[in-house]
């Protein structure tokens, strides 16, 4: 009766301990994806007035400056779901990865203080938005592995905790850089 007794407290307390752990490390993952938010929203904020810069001297690139206008009021509605946020990223900056590269075309607004000050600034937030990744994908992988893992796997399925993928890098941004494409342009 005592070892009864004994083995479902222990049984008891493992869960408890199981749900409090699972319970933290989501949080975590959710405060990663919450870091990500605000950089992406900081990034997003520098769009008009990169787009505003550049207007000034192109003539050409008009089809790009629209779609890029176009994705960054997609990744402001309200209601798009994490997933989303990561797509729209994922073509936000493939854009303005090509604007940057046409943007050797044009001697003057390359030497514009506005301009450089624009583009330093997207590098910095670049920076950030990887780095905040890379700590969004530890979080998620120690989530996971908690949840895949004994004794949290026992706990995690009646608990109804469910695996989170990570983000991951585009194909397209996988590829290896050109430099002969590059100054072909």
């Amino acid at each position: 009766m005592i070892i009864a007794l004994v083995i479902i407290g222990f049984i008891f307390l493992t869960g408890i301990f199981s749900y409090n752990s699972l319970i933290g490390k989501k949080n975590q993952v959710t405060n990663a994806f919450s870091a990500i938010d605000v950089m992406l929203k900081k990034r997003f904020d520098l769009i008009p007035n990169l787009v505003e810069v550049v207007k000034q001297y192109t003539t050409y690139e008009q089809g790009t400056l629209t779609k890029i206008v176009e994705l960054r009021a997609k990744a402001g509605a309200a209601n798009i779901s994490n997933a989303e946020k990561a797509d729209l990223d994922a073509q936000l900056s493939s854009n303005v990865r090509g604007l940057m590269v046409n943007v050797e075309n044009y001697p003057d607004l390359k030497a514009n203080t506005n301009f450089i000050n624009l583009q330093t600034t997207w590098t910095e937030s670049e920076e950030q938005i990887a780095a905040a990744r890379r700590t969004y994908n530890a979080s998620v992988t120690d989530y996971n592995n908690s949840i895949m893992m004994f004794p949290g796997n026992l706990f995690a399925g009646m608990l109804n905790f469910h695996p989170i993928p990570v983000l991951e890098t585009a194909a397209e941004e996988r590829k290896n850089i050109s430099a002969k494409e590059l100054f072909n342009h």
